[in-house]
């Protein structure tokens, strides 16, 4: 979900409120600027007009930037670091901590298309939240055409959510394809399996949890026909079976 802390208040005017606003919260001026960036990166990797070899670079750029604002983040809901078991796994609980997991996971690895899209729209969600705020500040009925663009983006967010949910849970089969294809590495999968069961016990974002829900459903639904064969229903409710055992307990 879209950040909604803010450190100062956000003075009228002109473009000079805009600046004064932006000066007075630095941390969050901070990570905007590194979730635009984020944005800039991921795109030039999905649209590779620069070329494919300079898409490989984007790539890492972008991950690398979504690390440092993971991490910035995460300084802010945690801002007094203690190297302690109990801060470790205060830590984990939050979701900026995940995707600095989910960033050190992939900047490394083989480019994957998948992987890029959950830090392009997280980044795309937050920097527009923050946006709309630099906006209010300049002023109340500033760049209309740019507030209706982030309003659109805002009416949408649920299901850019869910999208990014499903791109979370299908990587756990990328990352196994990718072992057994030489494009991972063999301890990929086994931290992934990690990162996904911190994102199906998020306290502030539940939809991971909620998209392995429905599929099981619609997967259930489609095999109790008549017409499906009964060696693929019993495949499919011994998977369904496995990945339930897997599941961590959410309290």
């Amino acid at each position: 979900m879209a950040d909604s802390t803010q450190n100062g208040p956000m003075p009228g005017g002109a473009g000079g409120g805009a600046v004064q606003f932006l000066m007075a919260n630095k941390l969050d001026t901070t990570m905007w600027i590194s979730r635009l960036f984020t944005v800039y990166c991921s795109a030039l990797f999905v649209l590779p007009l620069l070329g494919l070899h300079e898409a490989a670079s984007f790539y890492q750029r972008a991950l690398l930037a979504n690390a440092l604002t993971s991490a910035l983040r995460l300084h802010q809901r945690l801002p007094h670091f203690q190297l302690s078991r109990a801060f470790l796994a205060q830590a984990l609980l939050e979701d900026s901590c995940h995707y600095l997991l989910y960033s050190l996971i992939f900047v490394n690895s083989y480019p994957v298309t998948m992987s890029i899209f959950p830090v392009l729209l997280f980044s795309l969600l937050h920097a527009a939240t923050y946006t709309k705020k630099v906006l209010d500040a300049r002023s109340s009925n500033s760049l209309p055409f740019l507030r209706n663009l982030l309003e659109k983006l805002n009416a949408n967010q649920q299901n850019i959510l869910k999208f990014i949910a499903c791109n979370e849970i299908f990587l756990m089969p990328a990352t196994v394809f990718m072992l057994f294809s030489g494009q991972g590495s063999l301890l990929q999968p086994f931290i992934y399996y990690r990162f996904l069961t911190l994102r199906y016990s998020s306290r502030r974002n539940p939809y991971c949890r909620t998209l392995f829900t429905e599929l099981r459903i619609v997967v259930e639904h489609l095999i109790m026909k008549p017409s499906c064969p009964v060696f693929i229903r019993r495949l499919c409710l011994s998977g369904i079976s496995f990945i339930s055992r897997l599941a961590p307990t959410v309290a």
